[in-house]
């Protein structure tokens, strides 16, 4: 009997074993010491240094299927109707590798039919080792991937690029030559993903009409795909090689054929949405101009008389809006948005904003503004979406007509003239908004123009105009890229601008309204080779340079950079993999020929095993300010200057950098950066109520106030002074189970003064993030922000549903409270818990696409 048991579950266990189902073979790959492309193989031509395979240079011909073919996204690539597609394989490892062979096969399979393509990626690996979560769109790059690209018009200028992680997630963006990637847009398009006992594939289906294309006979697409391994030291595999001593990215790239048989079709898309919101707020009890007197001021009166505030609950609000796309032809789409705003959605991240002279970017997030934005890119940014704050409406032409792309946007935009009640009844008249600028709206109009010459070069023109009453401003100009060879690349832009508008004098001190007409100008010289390069570049604007419509962080300025690049061959099998050496100077001058600024140092940056990167920089620089930058230029014997004592400072500085960055295992990664500047300036700004004004005169000043206010006498210039600034910021990201994700960010600013040895700020911003992912389409999020300086937090639950970009469905709640902080509307300390501001609010908004 025992052995007929035995015998019997021998034969069970050979039956099991032959029923199982097949494991998907892998393609043969050569060993990683040598090409990944064998020269003996194929016929092969020599470009550049690379042998590739001639079949590679050649357009490969994507087949035709019929529209009913019955091809389901589900990830698994198993319909028959695969094996008649397009085949890509014979990757190469192009980094860390330098185009040897990859440490795993892929395959990239490709069709269409009259309405979609059809993409599969097979991606050979060990199932248990492949990194990938129920990630949020556009946030999978940072793990297993892959990726095409689809320069759709082949001009090797611009190219979508979609990626998809292990699960079909996606990350979809605009790749720009010369410019990177801009993952901002979102395409409409189905994908799936799964993990199999041989690795993972993901099927993509996309909608033409999803694209910006030409096509028809004899038509061609520029194409590459690529797959990320992200725990072999972010491997990065492409269908084609990467000539590291080419400059360019898309011209690298192979080709695609046969796509004759798409239809053409004219579709217009509506997003109707609806926020219902209710938001409460303290409001002030005392007029601005009242309060702005120093017996509420934060520091000659920190506990005394107050405004308490009052907390009004606003009721509830409904605000309707409208985005409206129509394809005209297959390469030209017209654009209108009514109340186009998702600012609730998600907020800025909070910045260190002390001891700042200048404005500080921030990325636009409204999906309006994002579509076709890279048309509206350019180096001295002359268009800044984020200058239309709050806009009624908006309408926008993109596209390209054979070698030419244009772009044409108008917006009208009510922020500047909607004041708040407070500041409409405000009894001073010096604070209450003239009549002239109440409820009036600010008009922009943008016209940006390119026009492809040759292969690599292009030339274009750029406009603007921004009218409000009393402000107008007009901008224009003309830019290039020019390829003087396959390692230098030439950029240049122009810029002159009109204003009729106030204009600040510091030598008379006064606002002047009158006619300014400004110069901007851009050139650089880039050159790249595998182990060397170098930059130059040269960048200023006049005094009177204005671009309203833009973003403009200093004028009066010349900048000129060089920078010089020695980089070590790739090697992906030693601890230090590859080693970059940078040796950089820079000086600024103002239009005048005085000196401002000046820096010159070297770095170094190792990418080594384990996902480990280092980065270390050190240098010497100086920095010089003068009075008339900062306010009236002092004339002896009749007005003091807006600097205490000495009319201008100098300070010679030196300055190190430290960062790490390290991907841990699939769970956790983290980054840390430390950074010191000697002699760094003050510019005696104070920075709100818990850090004042440190300098010498004005603590002095403040001790005569204390004792006796009627002979303190006035309050003191700002007194500039040399300091130690400490800078430090670390962040780690956490993943204890696939759905959930959670990041931990700590930033630390700190400047001491010599002359005083006090502290002209000392801030620490604490933020926390925690997203769970319950489906691809389902989340909830949690985030929480603090900042000491201000002694001020923000939170935000939300809740959403996005199956797809135009239709979705948010539940929110934002909160903004101190607890021993300082009030919002004075600056004086309340020793207790305050809520500043709540708001609820729930969102919806629905695709509506119709193609015809």
């Amino acid at each position: 009997m025992v052995k007929v048991y035995i015998c019997a579950t021998i034969l069970l266990l050979a039956v099991c074993a032959f029923a199982q189902p097949d494991k998907e073979a892998p393609p043969q790959i050569a060993s990683s010491n040598q090409s990944a492309a064998d020269p003996t193989s194929a016929e092969t031509v020599k470009v550049g240094k690379l042998d590739v395979p001639a079949e590679k240079l050649r357009p490969v011909n994507v087949p035709l299927i019929a529209p009913d073919s019955g091809i389901i996204i589900d990830g698994k690539v198993d319909e028959e109707l695969w094996q008649t597609a397009a085949v890509f394989k014979d990757f190469y490892q192009t980094s860390p590798g330098d185009n040897i062979a990859p440490s795993k096969p892929t395959v990239v399979l490709m069709m269409y039919d009259e309405k979609h393509l059809y993409i599969a990626f097979k991606c050979w690996d060990e199932p248990g080792k492949v990194r990938a979560t129920v990630a949020k769109r556009d946030n999978v790059f940072g793990e297993d991937n892959v990726r095409i690209w689809l320069d759709t018009y082949n001009d090797q200028r611009r190219a979508y690029i979609l990626g998809f992680n292990p699960l079909g997630i996606q990350q979809d963006g605009i790749f720009t030559e010369g410019q990177g990637a801009d993952f901002s847009i979102d395409i409409v398009m189905e994908s799936k993903g799964v993990v199999l006992d041989w690795g993972w594939s993901v099927e993509v289906k996309i909608p033409f009409k999803s694209l910006r294309y030409t096509a028809g006979e004899g038509k061609l697409w520029g194409f590459n795909a690529a797959r990320n391994i992200d725990r072999l030291n972010d491997e990065f595999d492409a269908w084609m090689p990467d000539d590291r001593n080419v400059s360019g990215f898309l011209i690298k790239h192979g080709k695609i054929s046969g796509l004759n048989s798409i239809k053409a079709e004219r579709t217009l898309e509506i997003v109707p949405s609806v926020t219902l919101s209710q938001t409460s707020g303290k409001k002030r009890t005392i007029p601005l101009s009242v309060a702005a007197s120093d017996r509420f001021h934060p520091i000659f009166n920190p506990t005394g008389i107050t405004d308490p505030g009052r907390f009004v609950h606003e009721p509830v609000k409904y605000d309707l809006g409208l985005n409206l796309k129509y394809t005209i032809t297959s390469n030209i789409t017209l654009d209108a948005a009514i109340n186009p705003d998702f600012a609730e959605i998600e907020a800025d991240a909070p910045v260190v904003t002390a001891n700042q002279r200048f404005p500080i970017f921030f990325q636009e997030k409204r999906p309006f503004f994002l579509e076709g934005a890279e048309i509206f890119q350019s180096p001295l940014q002359p268009f800044y979406s984020r200058t239309i704050v709050d806009p009624d409406i908006a309408t926008k032409l993109t596209g390209k007509i054979g070698k030419n792309s244009f772009g044409f946007l108008v917006a009208s935009d009510n922020a500047p003239g909607n004041f708040s009640e407070d500041e409409r009844n405000d009894p001073d008249p010096n604070f209450r908004p003239s009549d002239e600028f109440l409820d009036k709206n600010a008009y922009f109009a943008v016209l940006r123009l390119k026009r492809d010459v040759g292969k690599e070069h292009n030339v274009g023109f750029f406009g603007t105009a921004r009218v409000f009453p009393r402000n107008r401003n007009f901008t224009g100009g003309f830019d290039g890229t020019f390829k003087l060879n396959s390692k230098t690349v030439m950029k240049f832009q122009a810029l002159g601008t009109h204003s009729r508008k106030y204009f600040y004098d510091p030598f008379e001190n006064e606002r002047n309204y009158r006619t300014g007409n400004g110069l901007g100008y851009f050139v650089s010289v880039d050159y790249s080779t595998d182990r060397h390069g170098y930059y130059l570049e040269a960048i200023g604007r006049s005094r009177d340079y204005r671009a309203d419509a833009g973003f403009t962080r200093r004028t009066n300025t010349n900048t000129f950079f060089g920078a010089n690049r020695f980089s070590t061959k790739s090697r992906p099998d030693a601890p230090i993999i590859r080693l970059n050496s940078n040796q950089f100077a820079r000086i600024s001058l103002d239009w005048k020929g005085r000196k401002q600024s000046g820096v010159a140092g070297a770095n170094v940056n190792l990418s080594m095993q384990g996902n480990m990167f280092l980065y270390t920089e050190a240098g010497y620089g100086f920095e010089k300010i003068y009075e008339d930058e900062f306010g009236p230029a002092r004339v002896p014997g009749e007005r003091r200057g807006a600097f205490f004592g000495e009319p201008q400072r100098a300070a010679h500085q030196f300055f190190w950098v430290g960062n790490f960055n390290k991907t841990f295992n699939k769970q956790i990664s983290g980054y840390m950066f430390i950074g010191s500047i000697w002699n760094a300036l003050d510019f005696d700004f104070g920075a709100g109520p818990v850090f004042g004004r440190v300098s010498p005169p004005y603590l002095q000043f403040l001790d005569l106030y204390f004792e006796d206010p009627d002979t303190a006498g006035d309050i003191p210039p700002i007194d500039p002074g040399k300091g130690h600034q400490f800078d430090f910021e670390a962040g780690v990201n956490y993943k204890p189970v696939d759905p959930l994700q959670i990041s931990f960010n700590y930033t630390k600013s700190k400047l001491t003064r010599n002359d005083s040895n006090r502290d002209a700020y000392d801030t620490n911003i604490f933020s926390l993030r925690s997203t769970y992912q319950f489906t691809r389409f389902i989340f909830s999020r949690v985030r929480w922000d603090y900042d000491t300086l201000s002694r001020r937090a923000a939170g935000q639950m939300l809740f959403g549903w996005n199956p797809n970009p135009g239709t979705a469905f948010y539940v929110g709640y934002n909160d903004t409270f101190t607890y021993n902080g300082f009030s919002p509307l004075t600056g004086q300390f309340e020793p207790r818990f305050e809520r500043n501001s709540r708001t609820f609010f729930i969102r919806a908004s629905y695709l509506f696409r119709k193609s015809f």
